[in-house]
């Protein structure tokens, strides 16, 4: 009987360690990083607009965010300009490793300099994800993946 379990769980584990299984949750993972972050910039820019920074936005990085160390007009407008381009290229797995440690930067930015009591909540989950990405890659069903196969053609 134990034997007939041991088996089975083996069997498990070496499916669900396979390409696409891995594949699956890389995509999961860069598709729910992505959003994290793609919310937060949509809510920096004016209502309907692309990349208009609200009057909000600026408050913000004068005022609450002022932690960070940039000046606040700066900070305002990278940190919005990143929160659109890098979720945009971890969904099209491009460029995934830059991306999700741009990311992981912006992460620990806030985590020091703007919400410090969030690393359990929050952070962490967010670095987790990063670091998967940064680790693996995008995976097989990335544009990188893709990329990476041509070049090794040529």
């Amino acid at each position: 009987m134990i034997h007939k379990i041991q088996n089975s769980y083996h069997q498990f584990a070496a499916f669900i360690s396979g390409r696409v299984p891995e594949a699956m949750m890389l995509l999961f993972v860069r598709v729910a990083l992505a959003g994290i972050f793609w919310r937060s910039g949509r809510t920096k820019v004016e209502e309907g607009s692309w990349l208009q920074l609200s009057e909000t936005t600026t408050f913000l990085f004068e005022e609450e965010y002022a932690g960070v160390p940039l000046p606040s007009d700066i900070a305002a407008y990278m940190a919005t300009y990143a929160e659109h381009l890098f979720p945009i290229l971890l969904i099209l797995g491009l460029f995934t490793r830059i991306s999700a440690t741009a990311l992981l930067i912006m992460t620990l930015v806030i985590q020091f300099f703007v919400y410090p009591d969030a690393w359990w909540q929050v952070h962490i989950i967010w670095v987790a994800m990063a670091l998967t990405l940064i680790v693996r890659g995008g995976g097989l069903f990335s544009l990188d993946h893709i990329l990476s196969r041509k070049s090794y053609a040529a």
